[in-house]
């Protein structure tokens, strides 16, 4: 935030130090470009856009811009622009298929690089702008549930965040030039993986998204070169002056901002520099304690968390160690390998267990009575398993976290007895971490 407030401070400082020496140059220019947006996190487990590990591979464009821009001087100016990108999985990939629609507007001031640092005399016809501002998104979720409402499909959402890029230019006309603009988003409010379902609280309100897209520029007015190009009659000793002394100026209001101990209070205004990190400080920079016990808030709530934390993982092996010593068991009719309908509990026991840890994975084992020939009771083990894994999987549970074991015939019980028999015709379950 520091470091923003201060590019700020410097961007509208030169700026209006040079609005009154501006020249007969074009101000309005139009742009439009199509390429490829990435939306690098957050996303949920199996998702991905790309290759895990790559960059900008596989591209495929799926991004529109239209903006524009004006210079207040042939250094400083602004500009408008709108977007629409649709992020998807990656065809080919081991991506699970999704896709998230999105059109935003930003507002963002540009800096010319390539007047600002004095190359133009060198690159010629080359150009290089910075830019940076904010932005406004609207995103709708187009990934179909898996169960109800689990990817929002349809659904939309606001948010906003920071933008910032680069982008070299070749002007190929008097007027006209081509760009590749590069750019860095970070959103502050977004709720949505990039897949469509909300995201963790760790990364709750945080995304980010990159794009690479070519187009061009068209620049508007009496001049006969585009505006990003046109030569300055003054000379640029004046210029460089008042950037010397705004760097000092940052300089010293840096050295006031410093915060030694990290809390958010800058030093001249903290009355407590040695605050532990992560502790709320108040606006004085002194760690909050409301109840004056000596103890600030914060690590009472650290302290009172961790023991909620042990309780629940005490109740989850608890809960673990039930499952994987065949209390939790499914139960099938005589030669039939799908469950009753009363014994359906046992399966979705597993499926709020798998849910509740995203880490876990289960292993189903199939189970057959001694009725009929062995080879014939392991196949029906088996399909008994692989239907209640159907079952787990179309509700929402990953594929790769279920393992079919087909036990076959269960020989511990009497096998003249049909009540016995009942207890042995199960899928039984064993979790893993």
């Amino acid at each position: 935030m520091k470091n923003i407030t201060l590019l700020s401070v410097l961007l509208f400082s030169v700026i209006s130090t040079n609005a009154q020496k501006s020249t007969d140059f074009n101000k309005w220019t139009i742009e439009a470009t199509v390429g490829q947006a990435k939306g690098i996190t957050p996303y949920y487990k199996g998702y991905f856009s790309g290759k895990p590990n790559g960059s900008f591979v596989n591209f495929i464009p799926n991004s529109i811009t239209l903006g524009a821009r004006y210079m207040v001087s042939p250094t400083f100016g602004f500009k408008a622009a709108i977007n629409y990108d649709q992020i998807e999985n990656v065809k080919g990939t081991e991506s699970l298929p999704f896709q998230m629609n999105q059109i935003g507007l930003s507002v963002q001031g540009y800096v010319n690089g390539s007047k600002l640092l004095g190359m133009q005399d060198y690159i010629k016809r080359f150009g290089l702008l910075f830019h940076g501002g904010i932005k406004i998104d609207q995103m709708t979720s187009k990934t179909k549930n898996i169960v109800e409402n689990d990817h929002n499909y349809g659904k939309t959402e606001y948010n906003g965040g920071v933008v910032i890029g680069v982008t070299p230019q070749y002007r190929i006309g008097k007027k006209l030039s081509v760009m590749l603009d590069v750019s860095f988003q970070t959103s502050y409010r977004q709720h949505f993986n990039w897949d469509g379902t909300y995201s963790d609280d760790s990364n709750n309100l945080n995304g980010k998204l990159s794009s690479l897209n070519l187009g061009l520029s068209y620049s508007f007015g009496k001049n006969d070169i585009h505006g990003d190009w046109v030569v300055v009659d003054k000379a640029s000793e004046d210029l460089r002056e008042e950037i010397d002394s705004l760097q000092k100026r940052i300089g010293d209001v840096e050295t006031l901002m410093n915060d030694t101990d990290k809390d958010g209070i800058a030093d001249y205004l903290d009355q407590e520099n040695n605050s532990v990190a992560g502790v709320a400080v108040d606006s004085r920079g002194k760690m909050v304690d409301q109840n004056r016990n000596g103890v600030p808030d914060e690590l009472e709530r650290y302290v009172n968390t961790t023991s909620k934390e042990t309780s629940e993982k005490s109740n989850a092996d608890a809960v673990k160690r039930l499952v994987n010593e065949g209390y939790v068991s499914t139960y099938f009719d005589t030669g039939k390998s799908q469950p009753t309908n009363v014994s359906t509990e046992g399966i979705d026991f597993i499926r709020t267990y798998l849910r509740n840890n995203p880490k876990a994975t289960v292993e189903v084992y199939g189970h057959a009575d001694e009725i009929g020939s062995t080879e014939k009771n392991k196949a029906l083990a088996k399909a008994r398993a692989e239907a209640v894994k159907t079952i787990l999987v179309k509700s929402g549970i990953e594929a790769n976290r279920i393992n079919v074991v087909p036990v076959g015939e269960d020989t511990s019980v009497d096998k003249e007895s049909d009540g016995a028999r009942k207890l042995v015709r199960r899928v039984t379950f064993k979790v893993k971490e």
